[in-house]
């Protein structure tokens, strides 16, 4: 069985989930809906065979179609999951985040209950090859990870079709929005749900004087999060959206009783300064207790896939991993659970910004039932 795409949104984010498609044997797109004008021609040159279709509701009736892909701005994705769901419920992968406030939960409870096919949250971070590296042997090098710690160093924000990312309402801020990805990580690397989360952040430097429709932008541009887990493991976020000069924009420590893993992951190649030559390569470090002595391994990354995306491949290995599961049964990697979970924790990292008070898990009503 060959896979299908109807894609809903074509923006950034969807273009490059068609250009990871296209690197996948035995998938296609045949129709597309992106409502914006420039978007909409940006995916035609790149997919020219695909059907440009002016709803979702028309990208349903497409008979070719076997799955569909959800790339489109945050608030917009549980209502098309519901219209999918009400008309044609085949197996989707959708961008994150699932949902972006709290009264949306019960809506989500009742998709997950009633929906017959494979949904499959996109977290690309976890198929990030160093990442997937360190996950691979976290347990056996530090014999249990009692600490965690997720460092993100990265450019601002980038525009988006209407500026629709400058503004909380419909990201569902920043430690929903960008943040849900490393929240994601903690849960899956550690194999616990979180039952304390402690948080401070705000808009420092970034997006100040920009001003749209009369409204000053509201997207934080840092934060620190403590993520106390029911395993008794600690996690800890550090993000700052003003440090694109960093070597590297993601690096990962986890460390135990017998000893400390590490993954240090560059940016987006596109971003990466002519004049510093060669961008650098992933790597993770293994920092035994005994004996002592870090060890380092380069994990690179196939040029193509780092050309095909800004995820470092990881977009790729995900339609892979998608795409066993709607062909072969293989599982869902990324079930609607862990999506939820992680903006279930993200909007708990808000919540404990803004009122400057720790947020106990069990009090909320917006975690997974």
């Amino acid at each position: 069985m060959s896979l299908t795409y109807g894609i809903i949104g074509c923006g950034m984010m969807g273009q490059e989930h068609l250009r990871n498609i296209a690197l996948l044997e035995g998938a296609s797109v045949a129709a597309i809906y992106e409502p914006d004008a420039d978007m909409r021609a940006r995916a035609a040159a790149a997919v020219p065979g695909a059907r440009m279709v002016d709803s979702v509701a028309d990208l349903l009736e497409v008979a070719e179609i076997n799955c569909l892909l959800i790339a489109s701005p945050n608030f917009l994705h549980l209502t098309q999951l519901e219209e999918i769901a009400s008309v044609r419920p085949l197996p989707v992968i959708v961008e994150k985040p699932l949902f972006t406030a709290p009264e949306d939960a019960s809506r989500l409870a009742a998709l997950r209950a009633a929906y017959p096919a494979p949904i499959w949250v996109a977290m690309e971070y976890r198929y990030m090859p160093p990442v997937a590296k360190m996950i691979e042997e976290a347990d056996k090098v530090t014999g249990g990870i009692r600490m965690l710690t997720i460092r993100e160093h990265r450019f601002p924000f980038l525009e988006k079709v209407g500026d629709w990312n400058r503004f909380n309402r419909n990201t569902g801020g920043t430690l929903v929005e960008k943040c849900c990805h490393f929240f994601d990580l903690m849960r899956h690397i550690l194999k616990s749900d979180p039952v304390r989360v402690m948080a401070s952040g705000g808009q420092a430097v970034n997006h100040l004087d920009e001003v749209y429709s009369g409204e000053r932008s509201d997207i934080w541009d840092h934060a620190y999060v403590i993520v106390d887990f029911a395993s008794g493991a600690r996690a800890m976020l550090e993000l700052c959206m003003f440090a694109e000069g960093s070597r590297y924009q993601e690096e990962i420590s986890a460390v135990g009783p017998k000893g400390k893993i590490e993954c240090l992951v560059p940016g987006p190649g596109r971003f990466w300064p002519e004049h510093l030559g060669e961008p650098p390569v992933p790597q993770v470090i293994v920092s035994p207790r005994q004996p002592q002595g870090p060890v380092v391994l380069e994990v690179p990354v196939d040029p193509q896939l780092l050309d095909a995306g800004d995820h470092n491949g990881s977009t790729f290995y995900q339609h892979q991993r998608f795409q066993k599961a709607v062909t072969a049964g293989a599982p869902v990697e990324v079930a609607l659970n862990d999506g939820w979970w992680a903006v279930a924790m993200g909007l708990a990292a808000q919540q404990s910004a803004m009122t400057g008070k720790a947020v106990d898990i069990a009090s909320l009503a917006y975690t997974p039932g």
